[in-house]
């Protein structure tokens, strides 16, 4: 039998080639022909498995959530829950920096996407977050996360001291920056992740003896979520 000369067609072929077409020339060149090019075939033929593009952004997302790491939030401690999610979560998409606006768009139905979010809701609520609150740290991570995946702060700062010399005499040193530029973006992103953490601690001890005072339980019941989404 003679064997094709073109690997047969799947999902995941046509995700992982979507995904290395985003890595290596961005978001914007991604495109239902151009993804057929890369695989030899014709356009038509990826309909058969992802009806839209959209449907293989959802796949790409799919795929750059399903490895993140919510198991911190098991034991209760939402602040460990918190840091491990965040990390994880800063990890998988700091691998596809071009890939992250695809998971920073939305949810829509995106199964490995809802299980992450899902988890970190619950794992917020039962560390006695009401779930407003859970939903708003929730946001407020992703936020840090994306912003630390998608720009290194040392990409600002031209390698030459030239640059600085005589005109800004507090950036003699910016040149030396991009030496240390994957040193700085992890220190700077957990100063930020503790910072985030430190600055919800009082509110949480309030919601805490607000619930005492009242006689309530320690793990707020689930109330309407009323944050934007």
């Amino acid at each position: 039998m003679v064997r094709p000369s073109t690997p047969l067609l799947n999902r995941v072929l046509i995700r992982d080639a979507a995904l290395a077409v985003i890595d290596s020339d961005g978001l914007a060149a991604l495109s239902m022909r151009r993804l057929a090019q890369e695989l030899g075939v014709q356009a038509a033929s990826l309909y058969s498995h992802y009806p839209t593009k959209n449907d293989v952004l959802d796949a790409v997302a799919n795929l750059l959530t399903r490895g993140v790491d919510t198991s911190g939030f098991n034991d209760g401690d939402w602040r460990n829950g918190i840091r491990v999610w965040a990390s994880s979560y800063r990890s998988a998409l700091a691998a596809h920096p071009n890939a992250a606006p695809v998971v920073a768009a939305g949810t829509g139905e995106r199964q490995d996407f809802l299980t992450m979010a899902d988890a970190v809701h619950g794992g917020l609520i039962a560390g006695g977050w009401p779930a407003r609150q859970a939903t708003l740290i929730s946001a407020a991570t992703k936020y840090l996360v994306i912003g630390a995946a998608t720009t290194a702060f040392a990409s600002g700062f031209a390698d030459d001291t030239r640059v600085y010399l005589n005109r800004y005499p507090n950036l003699v040193k910016a040149h030396l920056i991009r030496d240390h530029a994957e040193e700085i973006d992890t220190d700077s992103f957990t100063l930020a992740l503790e910072c985030l953490i430190a600055g919800l601690e009082p509110l949480h001890a309030s919601l805490a003896n607000g619930r005492k005072r009242d006689g309530a339980p320690s793990t707020p019941k689930e109330e309407p979520d009323l944050a934007p989404k």
